[in-house]
């Protein structure tokens, strides 16, 4: 299975139950205002630690399988995320669909590849240099 589709998944369905969960708690709870903040917190520690594990791992282009990754997952997690809320939440109609499938999936695949780039970039300061080096 390719590497983007994998994170493409996870990184969707994470987002999609986050969404609903929110979504949820905000309709049965008004006053428990934190729960969107901890909520974004959680999808960027999730993006940025699967990003710095992929540098560990020292996975082949791994800035263009998030990339690619992060193009599919947001599309994907705004339809689960009003599936989700319509089946489980209220009545929400296929007129949140749209809204879901443009402007809630640039921000998801925005979510999703900044955490991750950014994981990146730090998991390159965690690998143990070449010790193949010549020393003076």
């Amino acid at each position: 299975m390719r590497p983007w589709f994998v994170r493409a998944l996870w990184m969707g369905l994470l987002h999609g139950a986050v969404q609903t969960g929110v979504a949820a708690v905000a309709v049965r709870s008004p006053e428990a205002t934190s729960v969107g903040p901890i909520a974004i917190g959680l999808l960027i520690a999730a993006a940025l630690i699967w990003g710095a594990v992929d540098t560990l791992r020292d996975l082949p282009s791994r800035g263009m399988q998030w990339f690619i990754a992060a193009l599919i997952a947001g599309p994907f997690a705004g339809a689960l995320g009003v599936i989700g809320s319509a089946l489980l939440v209220d009545q929400t109609g296929q007129e949140a669909l749209w809204v879901a499938l443009t402007g809630g999936a640039a921000f998801t695949a925005l979510l999703v590849l900044a955490p991750a780039g950014l994981g990146m970039l730090l998991g390159g300061f965690l690998v143990p240099k070449d010790s193949a080096s010549p020393h003076p």
